[in-house]
């Protein structure tokens, strides 16, 4: 549960796991820079016209620039650099084996909460998803200053009486509607990053009414060669009849990496059926690979034999033997060599055919047998979750 703290030492029940206070964003910066280029530091200032020049850039005096800008936007680093005057207390009575546990369930401001996280979680998370306020101009409710404090917090999320505070919605007609969710959104999604791995990702679900402002402050806080993915998802098989000019089912999830170098991609499903797989492919270099003996035969004649020099071909895939292809029992006999355009190495096919996962086909072509666990990457649609609006979930 997160907390107002006047006074941090009297907080000292904290698992020491926990943050008890934030951790100096520009301070932390400072010093990774530092790290990378000491010699742009000229008493323990940062001289940035060496940078570029160490950066290998021309000094660019020039006024206008590519790249996204929005009213408050000078005023987020603001945001990001102000300590959290908040604390993490725990919550026994609600707790299950609370000293023990490895998982926790924060309440309490998101911008707050994750400038507190940076002490304990900094460069350590895997994972992050991210479900914020969609800006419809419906349900992105806000405080009108920023700095409120938590009982403010508390207020407009419904959990205490809001009597005399003056909060919004976000009105399309109002002139600012972007620039007031840029606003809200810049601030958590750069500190969210800063909890990354080098190997994490991090998930932002969006509908059409940010997404292309959304996709623009992401490949500035993470960079835009971190992209990975914008995966669209069908959230419902039909729209309604009186839904204006088109029927919107789909909502988008932006995918951004830490490092992509060091990312390993979005695994969609594991599949674990029994299924057969080719060992040739039309667009692959042409070989000769020996065939060992006594794999499986599905031909329809248990006892079969193609000479030497037959050409074997199905649709657009063709292999040539190079010496007898004898079947007796629907066995393979003896080894055969065959040239094709193989997909696995000599050493692969010796050891399907030691495993008996390979087989001679109907068409008298070979396959293998595949039944062990297979990671299938994640495709870009059809994706699908059940997470509540305005949510964190950091793993």
């Amino acid at each position: 549960m997160l907390e107002r703290n006047p006074n941090i030492n009297d907080e000292m029940e904290m698992p020491p796991r926990m943050a008890l206070e934030s951790m100096d964003i520009a301070e932390e910066k400072r010093q990774q820079l530092k790290q990378l280029f000491p010699e742009v530091f000229n008493e323990d200032k940062v001289d940035f016209e060496q940078l570029q020049r160490v950066l290998g850039e021309s000094i660019d005096t020039g006024r206008e620039r590519y790249g996204l800008t929005w009213p408050g936007k000078a005023d987020c680093m603001k945001v990001i650099q102000e300590p959290s005057r908040a604390t993490l207390k725990p919550c026994r009575e609600e707790s299950v084996n609370f000293d023990n546990t490895e998982n926790l369930f924060i309440e309490g401001d998101n911008l707050e909460v994750l400038k507190l996280l940076q002490k304990s979680y900094f460069g350590k998370v895997k994972m992050i998803y991210i479900d914020p306020p969609y800006n419809t101009g419906k349900e992105f409710i806000y405080p009108d200053n920023y700095q409120e404090t938590i009982e403010t917090y508390m207020a407009y999320a419904g959990l205490v009486d809001d009597e005399g505070r003056k909060f919004s919605t976000n009105a399309t007609t109002e002139g600012r509607f972007h620039s007031k969710w840029l606003n809200m959104m810049y601030p958590r999604l750069y500190l969210a990053k800063n909890l990354l791995r080098e190997d994490g990702v991090i998930f932002i679900s969006i509908d059409d009414n940010e997404v292309e402002n959304l996709r623009r402050i992401c490949n500035e806080i993470f960079g835009e060669e971190n992209f990975i993915s914008q995966l669209v998802w069908e959230k419902k098989k039909k729209g309604a009849f009186l839904s204006g000019a088109a029927t919107n089912i789909k909502e988008y999830v932006l995918v951004c990496s830490k490092n992509k170098r060091e990312f390993n991609g979005l695994i969609g499903e594991i599949a674990r059926n029994k299924e057969t797989y080719p060992v040739i492919k039309t667009t692959n270099t042409r070989g000769v690979r020996t065939i060992k003996k006594g794999i499986p035969s599905k031909f329809r004649e248990k006892n079969h034999t193609v000479k030497s020099g037959s050409r074997i071909s199905s649709g657009n895939m063709e292999m040539i033997l190079l010496s007898d292809m004898i079947i007796r029992n629907g066995i393979l006999q003896e080894d055969v060599k065959v040239e094709s355009n193989w997909i696995y190495s000599q050493e692969l096919l010796d050891k399907y055919s030691n495993d008996k996962s390979l087989y001679v086909t109907q068409d008298l072509y070979f396959r293998r047998v595949v039944s062990e666990p297979r990671l299938k990457m994640l495709k870009d649609c059809n994706c699908s979750y059940s997470i509540g609006k305005n949510r964190f979930l950091i793993a």
